[in-house]
């Protein structure tokens, strides 16, 4: 089985068991997202999602979030961990975004990279999620369950599985592919999991009316460690 149909087999999988996947950061717009995804890093969604209330409360809008500064957003998100440098990015972010792309998210992926704080995965969920084009994000649960899948071989490099993911997953399904894996990587296949006959993806239990259709993934088990 090529790197190319393996990925065939784990999406329609996936698809199955979580059919209704999606970002689990709550935000209203654009510029909300890009503000959470900056305060998630090493820190849960769960959080995230506690902490932006009163942040968004406060500042409701780009200009007024802009016009903070940056202690007064570090008092705010400092339960989310290293609160000066986030609300450092973030402070620095919406400037930008108020002085170059008048008050607007941009929908293009190397502006998005212009922005303070925000890297290729960042860039890549706002494509995928507020603007709905193609997306791969490369984060720890994609990263890991990737490289056990065998879609990736032994790379750790957040860059370098964005661009081999790229070859072998079509774009239509790249973003949802990589939310399920976030689900699953929650869920079912922790870092400390060993491998489970009820995970979706392996070998010996798959959903059983895919299992008619698709051949079995026995990477997973060949790779998973025991």
């Amino acid at each position: 089985m090529t790197k190319k149909e393996l990925a065939a087999v784990c999406i329609a999988r996936l698809k199955a068991e979580y059919p209704a996947s999606d970002c689990t950061l709550d935000y209203d717009h654009a510029w909300q997202l890009l503000v959470s995804v900056r305060l998630a890093a090493q820190c849960t969604d769960a959080r995230v999602n506690v902490v932006v209330q009163e942040l968004f409360a406060r500042f409701p809008g780009i200009r007024e979030l802009a016009a903070a500064s940056p202690e007064e957003i570090e008092a705010i998100v400092k339960p989310c961990g290293l609160g000066h440098s986030k609300a450092r990015d973030i402070s620095a972010c919406m400037r930008m975004l108020r002085d170059k792309f008048d008050c607007r998210v941009p929908d293009d992926f190397d502006a998005l990279l212009s922005l303070p704080g925000v890297g290729r995965k960042s860039a890549n969920l706002i494509m995928g999620d507020v603007f709905g084009k193609p997306a791969i994000v490369t984060d720890t649960h994609c990263i890991r369950l990737c490289n056990r899948i065998g879609l990736v071989d032994n790379c750790k490099d957040p860059a370098k599985v964005e661009k081999a993911l790229w070859k072998i997953i079509p774009p239509e399904e790249g973003n949802g592919f990589c939310h399920r894996l976030v689900d699953h990587g929650r869920a079912v296949c922790t870092a400390r999991t060993k491998p489970a006959r009820s995970c979706a993806l392996n070998y010996n239990a798959a959903p059983s009316f895919i299992s008619l259709f698709l051949p079995p993934v026995k990477n997973i088990i060949q790779i998973i460690p025991a």
